[in-house]
């Protein structure tokens, strides 16, 4: 394939419906935030953060599910092997299957685990285990979802995507509001309706990838278990520390009272999105440059970094813009609790930076994700995590919630300059096949 043949049209074809998709993503944590801040108190709306957090330190430990599935399915289908490519998928598969039992089959000691850490009020803790107890149902089919995304992915099949996500996110958006306004199960009924959405995009997905169900040969050959294996190891290490990071983030909002944490864990949301949205350009990144990967392209890989880099930059700054200036108004229409409230509107400008700040990290972490070079992202993120939390200690102890924030944007900035190190030796690892 010809460098010029990658598009700025062409990006957007295929960024358009990953945006959307990851939009329905994060929109699963907004609409558990939403019908909380609607129906429940400040107690319920910190207890579905907390619960919400844990959940994604278990779940997004195994986020290489999704991850390596995409960069070694991209660098197959560069190869010119889509065989191989089918049993990245199903190697994936079974492997997030059986993850999601060990899980499930753990649920007993889990909460105490998960929840340990921050540190909150018993009233707090008791609602964020009954979120626990019906969240946890979902887990087998959430880790098999993430293989599928992952294959989606690197297949170039966004809009499948998109519909994946649509599904769940329409279940998930229905069955809270039922759970929680009509039965009054609050934030037991939030993780119920949320596992029961998982299953729904789980048995889509099963339908969307049909044709893909005749099962390869060496499914557990020892070179390519190894090559998995390893690509998994440094993802699943840079995916713990970077959690890691975001649950520091939370417990020192709860550090400094409950209605921080509440308001905090609202602006954690409208980040969410912001990273999501433009995650669709890191995400088109790593299916490009899997695939400059495995033709042993550079011009290609150089110009999937430019021109998914340039669009980043030009959407993060719209939503920067849109998070400045109309944030405060949803937040005030969203959120009952004015303590909770008032903490959210006066952070907004500090969440607002981070679309900007975030992309040269959320770049560079999708040029090595569809690399599958592991090493240089688990470096980055233990060494962005370490200083983090560091700068975190000194900058909440003398400033409180402004200075937790600006420890946030600071880990954004280091993470990327770690990643942009190790840049020129991704770039010098191909040689242009032409």
């Amino acid at each position: 394939m010809s460098d010029s043949s990658l598009t700025r049209v062409g990006v957007i074809r295929l960024a358009i419906p990953v945006m959307f998709a990851q939009v329905a993503i994060a929109a699963t944590g907004v609409v558990d935030t939403a019908v909380m801040g609607l129906y429940g108190t400040k107690i319920d709306l910190a207890a579905v953060a907390i619960a919400s957090m844990g959940f994604s330190f278990v779940y997004w430990a195994f986020g290489f599910l999704r991850m390596s599935t995409t960069g070694l399915v991209a660098q197959a289908l560069g190869a010119g092997m889509p065989r191989r490519a089918r049993a990245v998928l199903q190697r994936a598969l079974l492997m997030g299957g059986a993850l999601g039992v060990i899980i499930w089959g753990l649920s007993p000691i889990l909460p105490q685990v998960m929840f340990l850490p921050f540190g909150v009020e018993a009233p707090v803790e008791e609602l964020a285990d009954a979120y626990f107890s019906g969240r946890i149902w979902g887990a087998p089919a959430l880790l098999m979802t993430f293989a599928m995304t992952g294959w989606l992915l690197g297949t170039g099949r966004t809009g499948a995507l998109l519909a994946l996500q649509i599904a769940m996110n329409g279940v998930n958006a229905a069955l809270d509001y039922y759970f929680v306004s009509e039965l009054g199960w609050g934030p037991y009924g939030i993780g119920m309706g949320t596992a029961i959405a998982e299953w729904v995009a789980f048995l889509f997905g099963v339908y969307l990838l049909w044709g893909e169900r005749a099962i390869e040969k060496g499914l557990f050959h020892a070179k390519e278990l190894l090559i998995l294996f390893s690509a998994n190891r440094d993802i699943l290490i840079r995916t713990l520390a970077l959690l890691f990071s975001f649950a520091w983030f939370v417990r020192s909002g709860a550090s400094l009272g409950t209605a921080t944490l509440a308001g905090n864990e609202v602006l954690l949301q409208f980040v969410t999105v912001a990273a999501f949205v433009l995650d669709g350009f890191a995400f088109v990144a790593e299916k490009e440059i899997g695939e400059a990967y495995g033709a042993q392209d550079v011009h290609r890989l150089r110009r999937a970094m430019r021109v998914t880099t340039e669009l980043s930059l030009g959407i993060g700054l719209c939503i920067s813009l849109a998070f400045l200036f109309v944030g405060p108004s949803i937040i005030t229409s969203l959120i009952s609790d004015a303590e909770a409230r008032e903490v959210a509107v006066d952070f907004m400008p500090y969440c607002a930076l981070i679309p900007l700040v975030g992309i040269p990290a959320w770049q560079l972490d999708g040029f090595f994700l569809g690399a599958t070079q592991g090493a240089a992202l688990r470096k980055a993120a233990l060494i962005s995590s370490m200083g983090y939390v560091l700068l975190d200690l000194i900058l909440r102890e003398n400033f409180a919630n402004q200075g937790v924030w600006l420890a946030l944007l600071a880990m954004y900035l280091m993470r990327a300059a770690a990643l942009a190190y190790f840049l020129p030796a991704l770039v010098r690892s191909i040689s242009s096949s032409r």
